[in-house]
């Protein structure tokens, strides 16, 4: 089922409705800030409900500080400022 651009699967949960998985969506853009791809439900052994989430991953362009100036991308430097570039440190970008 898709609610609100957002699939919702129902595992173990036949008779799931529709107010349900608006509900189910609110919780979780409740919690989180970036748009929801897909949340799956799941009915446990126990009685509780397992709700994992997929999320669409954000846009964004890369900008270089380098000598001073902010840039974009790198195709009209020369060779001194690529070798500089390639030459710094990168640090890893965690999820």
């Amino acid at each position: 089922m898709i609610v609100d651009g957002v699939k919702v699967n129902f595992i173990g949960m036949d008779d799931a409705t529709r107010e349900e998985a608006e509900n189910y969506i609110g919780y979780v853009r409740d919690r989180i800030s970036t748009p929801l791809k897909s949340i799956n439900v799941k009915m446990c052994d126990d009685g509780c409900v397992d709700v994992t989430y997929n999320a669409r991953g954000e846009k964004f362009e890369r900008i270089r500080r380098i000598t001073g100036y902010l840039v974009g991308t790198t195709d009209r430097w020369n060779d001194a400022k690529k070798s500089e570039e390639h030459d710094r440190v990168k640090h890893n970008i965690f999820e």
